[in-house]
């Protein structure tokens, strides 16, 4: 384990200069680490080596013979492998999305993956190893040692994975290899788009790819198609790398879950999620059914509202002719959803305050910064930091609302220790989306007039379509992208045709689709980097409608219940969590509640225009 770093005190100079946001704060990494060349970061490198070279000379080959007691020394000891591991790159890669076109921080995060992945190597033989014992072997370990068997969702996640394991020999090499494989493009995709630069007709200079799409949300028409044609015009030039990114990383994929024979792309991120696949074709099938009364119905009320026969695609979050422009500065941004917090438990507001006070959001939009935003969970020894291209939007302070409802989720979930705490994503979107319907649940009941209502409904229904309808739409492109490589090498127009696809059966008749918007899957980075994940935004949505509907109607303890299944972190099945509130996501029925819930809403737009 490290030794504790001393906390820097908290001054202004913590802070980007925001302009009319006032002051937008930074991360302070010291918490990890003081410096990259703090003698701390060059100590745990190499306690790393010397420690994941014992425990292979301790361990490997020994597990069958170990007790329960000895079983219990050998996962606890790689648990603060994991940890040392786990904040060393936490350090360097967090340094990095600050500033993805700095050569110093790319070179530093490249130097420190690809000593950790060597350091590690000797470990590859433990999963290995472990899903070779017996399972009554295993049994009888766990029901010696209650200590033991506090792990068993770790072991039962990884003995998932054992009909898919390769041999010895093939693991090492992957784990070798996977620093020039799928994290190499990683970083190619993250430093090209951080480094794309588009030229908006109208604006005084060139704009990063977040002040673009940030333009998408403008109230004036003309400005909005100018930045749509203009993202389109520099996606258009980057296509062909954009393509062979996807390309690869979709073929590396195919090649490892065929060896792995994985029945399907999507198999191995339900095994690491811990759900059922007919649970996800479920909410899957659900929502696709639910387009007409959602996203198609929403979006001709909207063409209503903007006067025009359809919308084009610089349409779709637009603010409402009724909306008055408005700039929310960041203290306004921190009160709102602090309060709205408070008002649901003044110990979720509780948790949540040291990510303002100390230096754990990092917030303002700067050249080189990764785009998007993220709540990163470090290690448990620590604590987790937020991410924010804060740009004065309404909708940002409920993306605020959202990464911070991670942030607090993961420090109540941090007490499992490092194997336990991870939550799979069947739940990992539970405490975010709840945070954004508290915030919009407080800002709704300060309405003063209908006007006010309507526009705050609208901004949620918007909201709800893109966490629910898009997110399923890009599953689906996800599903087709996979499928089509497997039969051969992708054009961009091959993979242009799948994404609009999905787009006009989302979207529905309300849209026209400029030239261009094609492309318009190249930027997305989930698609990239996480596989599949998309599914999780959907799900979390269904789920936290399902729980806030049982909040409201007055379930004994809830918010009692609601931090137990915050706590459990990763300790738990979703059956086991989610039966206190009565709900069982096995069930297609599910789904429907969570759906109906937005379905209402566009209802009591709709009686709004009477």
């Amino acid at each position: 384990m490290t030794l504790p770093l001393p906390r820097r005190t908290f001054g202004a100079s913590a802070f980007a200069k925001g302009d009319e946001f006032g002051r937008l704060p930074e991360w302070d990494l010291t918490d990890l680490y003081a410096s990259p060349d703090a003698p701390e970061f060059a100590r745990d490198m190499d306690w790393l080596d010397q420690a994941c070279a014992d425990f292979s000379a301790s361990y490997e080959g020994k597990l069958a013979g170990l007790d329960a007691v000895g079983l219990l020394a050998a996962v606890q000891a790689y648990e603060q492998i994991d940890i040392t591991a786990g904040r060393l790159m936490s350090y360097a890669g967090l340094r990095y999305y600050q500033n993805t076109m700095d050569s110093e921080r790319a070179k530093f995060m490249a130097d420190a993956e690809g000593r950790v992945t060597d350091a590690t190597t000797p470990l590859v033989f433990w999963s290995l190893e472990f899903n070779r014992l017996e399972d009554a072997h295993l049994d009888r370990l766990l029901a010696e040692n209650a200590d033991l068997a506090r792990y068993k969702p770790v072991f039962e996640r990884l003995r998932a994975m054992r009909p898919h394991q390769l041999s010895d020999e093939l693991e090492r090499f992957l784990h070798d290899e996977s620093v020039v494989g799928a994290s190499a493009w990683n970083k190619l995709f993250d430093e090209t788009l951080a480094g794309m630069m588009f030229a908006v007709a109208g604006e005084d200079e060139s704009l990063n790819l977040e002040a673009t799409l940030n333009l998408l949300t403008d109230t004036a028409r003309p400005r909005r198609e100018a930045a749509a044609r203009a993202l389109a015009e520099g996606f258009g030039k980057q296509i062909k790398l954009f393509s062979r990114v996807h390309n690869t990383l979709a073929k590396e994929k195919e090649i490892h879950d065929r060896w792995r024979k994985m029945p399907s792309p999507q198999h191995g991120r339900h095994l690491s999620n811990h759900v059922e696949p007919e649970v996800v074709e479920a909410l899957r099938n659900a929502v696709v059914a639910a387009y007409p009364k959602l996203s198609h119905r929403y979006y001709r009320l909207k063409a209503k509202w903007l006067g025009l026969e359809t919308l084009q695609v610089w349409d779709r979050n637009a603010p409402l002719p009724i909306e008055q422009p408005k700039t929310v500065d960041w203290a306004t941004a921190e009160k709102t959803v602090m309060e709205a917090y408070g008002a649901f438990s003044p110990e979720m507001a509780a948790l949540a305050k040291p990510f303002f006070d100390k230096g754990w959001i990092d917030a303002g939009v700067k050249a080189g910064k990764a785009p998007g935003a993220f709540a990163h969970p470090t290690v448990t020894t620590v604590h987790p930091y937020v991410m924010l291209n804060y740009l004065g939007k309404p909708r940002d302070v409920m993306t605020l609302a959202h990464e911070l409802g991670h942030g607090v989720h993961q420090v109540l979930a941090a007490g499992q220790g490092e194997l336990l705490s991870a939550t799979p994503l069947t739940l990992a979107e539970t405490a975010s989306v709840f945070g954004e319907m508290l915030t919009f649940r407080q800002l709704l009941s300060q309405v003063k007039t209908p006007a006010e209502r309507k526009t705050l409904l609208a901004g949620k229904v918007e909201d709800m379509i893109n966490t629910v309808v898009r997110q399923i739409a890009f599953y689906d492109f996800e599903c087709k992208l996979h499928a089509a490589r497997a039969e051969g090498e992708l054009t961009p127009d091959d993979i242009n045709a799948l994404w609009m696809s999905v787009q006009a059966q989302s979207l529905g008749d309300a849209f026209d689709f400029m030239d261009g918007y094609e492309t318009f899957w190249a930027y997305i980075p989930h698609f990239v980097h996480s596989p599949f994940y998309v599914y999780a935004y959907a799900f979390g949505d269904g789920l936290v409608n399902a729980l806030y509907a049982a909040y409201e109607g007055g379930l004994p303890d809830f918010e009692a219940k609601y931090f137990d299944l915050l706590k459990a972190g990763g300790s738990k099945h979703h059956k086991e969590l989610l039966a206190p509130f009565g709900l069982d996501l096995s069930d297609p029925a599910f789904w429907d509640k969570g759906l109906n819930m937005i379905s209402g809403f566009i209802d009591e737009l709709e009686a709004m225009e009477d």
